[in-house]
Formats: C-alpha cells, structure tokens, sequence
C-alpha cells in the first residue's frame, strides 16, 4: 500500500498563462540535431554539397573518435549519408546531409525561432494586458533631475 497519488495541478496554477506551448514547443526540440557538435556538422553539411572527414573534423575542431560518434548517431537518425571511397590505396570517407537531414534542420530551425518569439514577447502582452508589460516605458522615464 503506497501514498494515494498527488493530485496534478492544472499548468495555469503553476506558471503564467501562455507557459505551456512555450515549454512544450522547448521540449519538443530534436535532440539529435540540438546537440552542438550535431548541429554544427548538419549546418556545415547544408552549406556544403560533401565533406571529407578531414575537412569536416578540421572545420569542427573535433577529435576522430568524437566525429565518428556524432556521424554514426545522425547516420542513424537517416539525417547525413556517409560514403567510403578508395582513392588508390587510401580510403576515404564523404558524409552528405539526405533530404530528411535538410528536413530536420528547417524543423529544428522554426522551432528554435518560434521558440525564440515566444520567450522575447512581453508576459504582460502575451497573457493579454499590453500596459503591465511594457517595462521598458518605466526604465525609460527620466530620472529626477536629469532634465
């Protein structure tokens, strides 16, 4: 016999109305991509048609076993392709960003602006009372005897 269950509140009895479509839009992010070194080899991919894993590494600043992780985790995702090539005797391996990596990224890129508009928008306007939420009229008054 355990504790009867806490009853749940309801999320405007937590936090400001408008929180929850923030938090969850922030909780929905993907986590593949928004890792940092991901992200920066998703963005240097969309920029580029293919990378070497020279260059990639060279341009990341990662060390070898780093970017074959985080290759390996968006290969798996379907998000960058990797291509083994022989040139000669040496191997080489071309990693290319798929239609669902593009995809995941303008995703994750309207998220984070959405995000980002949401978090930037007074709380005052967004719960609906436009005047409290000015802040910036009050930090702008003149102070006495400055003018």
């Amino acid at each position: 016999m355990g504790r009867p269950p806490r009853p749940r509140r309801m999320p405007d009895d937590i936090a400001e109305p408008g929180t929850m479509p923030v938090v969850s839009s922030a909780l929905g992010i993907d986590r593949v991509v928004h890792e940092r070194m991901r992200l920066a080899m998703i963005a240097a991919l969309a920029l580029n048609e293919s990378l070497g894993f020279p260059d990639l590494k060279e341009l990341l600043g990662a060390t070898d076993g780093n970017l074959i992780v985080h290759a390996r985790r968006l290969e798996d995702a379907g998000y960058i392709s990797c291509t083994k090539i022989t040139e000669g005797r040496a191997a080489r391996t071309i990693y290319r960003l798929t239609p669902a990596g593009r995809a995941a990224l303008r995703r994750y890129l309207e998220r984070m602006e959405s995000l980002a508009s949401a978090l930037r928008a007074p709380r005052a306007v967004a719960a609906g009372n436009p005047a409290e939420g000015d802040s910036d009229k009050t930090r702008s008054s003149p102070r006495p005897g400055s003018g």
